[in-house]
């Protein structure tokens, strides 16, 4: 087997690093219903506009979000959809684990009261 090139790790590493920031899955979260302008942003999270256009040209650069200009406004919609199915495949993985530990603890449980 061939190793991985080092560019191509690298961009990988790039790709789940902008998918990293709690911010921008918040962002992606507000977006999977369709397109929003960033003032609509704004006010979904309760941060400062320069705070969200920060991290929405970080994911329009990585190729995860697209954005259209209207007068002075600007909205932005996903390109990415495989983004969700990466935050399925984790959430899904997470739940799993808190189960899991949820099972432990209630046998603990059970087990101390007998």
């Amino acid at each position: 087997m061939e190793p991985v090139p080092p560019e191509v790790v690298q961009q990988v590493a790039e790709y789940f690093s902008v998918l990293s920031e709690p911010m921008r899955l918040r962002l992606l979260n507000l977006l999977k219903d369709g397109e929003k302008c960033v003032q609509d942003l704004v006010e979904a999270t309760s941060t400062s506009q320069a705070n969200v256009s920060k991290h929405l040209k970080v994911m329009l650069q990585a190729g995860i979000l697209t954005r259209r200009s209207e007068g002075t406004s600007a909205y932005y919609s996903v390109s990415d959809d495989l983004s969700f199915e990466l935050c399925t495949l984790v959430c899904d993985r997470i739940a799993t684990r808190i189960e899991e530990q949820a099972q432990h603890f209630r046998a603990f449980s059970l087990a101390s009261k007998q």
